[in-house]
């Protein structure tokens, strides 16, 4: 049976450390030059080099991006930086423009052809191949058929996406936001102008109420509906979007993920795959489709009212140490919490675990009534014993 890969993303060294610690096999990084994140917290080569020491010691890898279209200007020094990668341990580099691909094939790294070149075909991919690559990471406008048959019609490994925000071109060949803010999308400046709020105009008369704005964004894709049948295509590595998004996220992506897939490696089936999609659920802010996965979108695959979008706020912090003989847990406050809740533990390889609280300290022993200082470090009573990067998550009763 295929052991596929669960490759997550992660914009600082603390989300890393919990996609690993979640379940990914793998980690896709962006490091301060030629990668498309601008915005994100993106590793220094310092932090790249504790990456990949931590990864390597969890049996996990560590892939970089370099996966900006570069001009002129944006072209020099690619060979240096990618030899600074290579020392610090990493694993795989991420890229699209030919100029990148041609100097990673002269290092051990292996090459991965971006999802920025959209490639959508048995022959691209064997154009790809020739050329000593390692992997291709397809673009998201495919359905698993067509996924299953580029699969089986080539020798090199295959990435796809299972999880995450859909592009409403293809992947950064948008222009609106170069267009609108002189953000080039293709050189990590997006500014998600599809996300924006607009009127609507016919002949000069704005005929969308006050208010009720429209927007072209598409909905992330949730593969889970369909993992089964994603699995049996044969990709060697699914690929969670989201280097932006928080660790609250991303370790309940991954986890789900993760036992969806262990499960199907043990029993051949998913029989879980409502259980795997409500605990999704508590970590979305933004309306799920299965994207292109079987056959063209729809309305139904699109986020046109972003009213819709729904932010949870149930992630309230993070386990730093657990004494057992007293069961008293420290937590690193995220957001806000009372005394007299209920919080569930959530793990990486424990069930969910709901107890209630009526008592928070500070350091120096003195109750509070509530917790509400984003990174002040609360003492609670928990029943269950429990590990750093543990999180907690309020129990919503409603």
């Amino acid at each position: 049976m295929n052991k596929v890969e669960l490759l997550a993303p992660a914009g600082d060294l603390e989300k890393l450390k919990i996609a690993i610690l979640y379940g990914a096999n793998a980690v896709f990084i962006g490091g301060q030059k030629f990668s498309l994140r601008a915005r994100a917290s993106n590793f220094t080569l310092e932090d790249i080099k504790e990456a990949c020491t931590f990864a390597h010691e969890h049996n996990a890898k560590i892939h970089v991006t370099c996966n900006i279209l570069p001009h002129e200007i944006d072209s020099e020094g690619v060979r240096e930086y990618l030899k600074s990668l290579e020392e610090c341990g990493v694993d795989a580099i991420i890229c699209a423009s030919p100029l990148i691909i041609q100097e990673v094939l002269k290092t051990n790294m292996e090459c991965h052809v971006s999802t920025q070149e959209s490639t959508l075909n048995s022959s691209m991919i064997k154009f790809w191949q020739n050329l000593g690559v390692e992997r291709v990471v397809l673009g998201r406008e495919l359905d698993l058929a067509s996924i299953k048959e580029l699969k089986k019609n080539c020798d090199v490994d295959i990435e796809a996406f299972i999880h995450g925000g859909m592009c409403v071109s293809y992947s950064g060949r948008c222009m609106l936001s170069n267009n609108m803010t002189n953000r080039d999308a293709n050189r990590g400046g997006c500014a998600h102008s599809c996300r924006w709020n607009y009127d609507l105009f016919i002949n000069g008369e704005k005929i969308n109420p006050d208010g009720d704005y429209f927007a072209m964004s598409s909905k992330d894709l949730c593969a889970l509906p369909l993992l089964k049948e994603y699995l049996e295509t044969g990709i060697n590595s699914f690929k969670i979007e989201g280097r932006m998004k928080s660790l609250h996220y991303i370790a309940t992506i991954v986890k789900s993920y993760r036992q969806a897939i262990d499960e199907y490696n043990e029993t051949g089936d998913i029989k879980n795959i409502d259980k795997y999609i409500d605990q999704i659920a508590k970590a979305e802010n933004r309306e799920t489709s299965i994207g292109f996965l079987k056959g063209m979108t729809t309305i139904n695959e699109q986020l046109y009212d972003l009213f819709h979008e729904n932010p949870e706020q149930n992630f309230v912090g993070i386990i730093q140490d657990y004494n057992k003989e007293t069961k008293i847990a420290a937590v690193d406050v995220r957001n806000y919490f009372d005394k007299n809740v209920k919080l569930e533990l959530f793990s990486p390889h424990n069930p969910d675990r709901v107890f209630e609280i009526n008592e928070i300290l500070d350091k120096n022993g003195f109750k509070l009534e509530k917790a509400n200082h984003p990174r002040d470090i609360v003492y609670i009573k928990c029943p269950y014993e429990c590990e750093p990067y543990d999180m907690l998550r309020l129990v919503n009763e409603n």
